[in-house]
């Protein structure tokens, strides 16, 4: 049997608006992109207890090729992973399987990244900790990996992960794409994709990106997600509720839409200080410079 694999990954950056776009995407009649959002196949992830209702990893190869039999008739077959920019195997893996494959990447401030990240981890019950003392605690951490710690800082390590990237693979097959790009104007990046993928753009202009996905919100109540949550969570993974339902079931219960907590002062000069060399270094990959991924710098009084 004919075995179908994606040819397009939309492989990070996490908390970057790959879940909007995912989405966004699937509206096009040529795209196919499976229910399963983030398979990680190509990681291997196999997340700790507390974090398994939160991912649904398919660590298989016939389980994967399963989610794609019936993609036969779509020009562009996707897969949305954010594991895959981070982990060092992930580009020679995805070429083995994969040589021509197009890969897209939207990088965000690595700061505001690390913070959105936290804050999704707070409101589904898996941390409890402030900002800083979780960010100092998981950098410390001696055992590391998706699932099992919660990279806050590692994810934001660009350069060394898009350099895997376009040593791998042709460089036009390679789309840099920037979040503050797609938060001013979701649809003009959505045509930038459709170029770089061969597609006509015109069935991605009545595509509603009003709405967001996988934005924030806050517990509902504290006491209750802080005793609650995480046991909640633990019991949603060990019943196998399907990821899509169980999220949904979560954020009925325990969540509101609210305004953004600030960021902590302690915890954004310390990232800033991580990041700095990080992004001159990604400047200098890319040979241009990058200020949209420095607004951290400018709250912090520098650029």
């Amino acid at each position: 049997m004919h075995e179908i694999w994606p040819n397009f990954f939309l492989v990070g950056a996490a908390k970057a608006g790959t879940t909007s776009i995912y989405t966004y995407l699937s509206q096009h009649p040529k795209v196919f992109f499976p229910a399963i959002k983030e398979p990680h196949f190509f990681t291997q992830v196999r997340p700790a207890r507390q974090q398994r209702f939160l991912i649904e990893a398919i660590t298989k190869r016939s389980a994967y090729l399963r989610l794609y039999a019936h993609a036969t008739s779509y020009s562009v077959i996707g897969d949305a992973s954010p594991s895959y920019l981070w982990h060092p195997e992930v580009p020679q893996r995805i070429r083995a399987e994969v040589p021509e494959a197009k890969i897209a990447v939207v990088l965000r401030d690595p700061v505001e990244r690390a913070y959105s990240h936290y804050l999704m981890d707070y409101r589904e019950g898996v941390q409890n900790k402030p900002f800083y003392q979780a960010l100092l605690d998981d950098m410390n951490r001696s055992e590391k990996g998706w699932g099992i710690s919660y990279l806050y800082y590692e994810l934001g390590l660009y350069a060394e992960q898009l350099q895997r990237y376009l040593e791998t693979f042709k460089p036009e097959h390679v789309k840099v794409l920037m979040f503050d790009d797609f938060r001013r104007d979701a649809k003009a990046v959505l045509r930038e994709i459709a170029d770089f993928l061969g597609l006509d753009s015109s069935p991605l202009a009545h595509v509603d990106t009003s709405r967001k996905y996988n934005s924030y919100a806050a517990p509902r109540n504290q006491y209750l997600r802080r005793v609650a949550g995480a046991k909640f969570s633990r019991m949603l993974g060990q019943m196998l509720v399907p990821r899509r339902l169980g999220v949904l079931i979560f954020e009925r219960i325990f969540l509101k839409q609210a305004t953004k907590l600030p960021l902590d002062p302690h915890a954004r000069e310390l990232l800033c200080s991580l990041y700095d060399p990080e992004l001159d270094k990604l400047e200098k990959l890319l040979g241009r410079r990058l200020p949209e991924l420095r607004n951290s710098w400018v709250a912090r009084g520098r650029r």
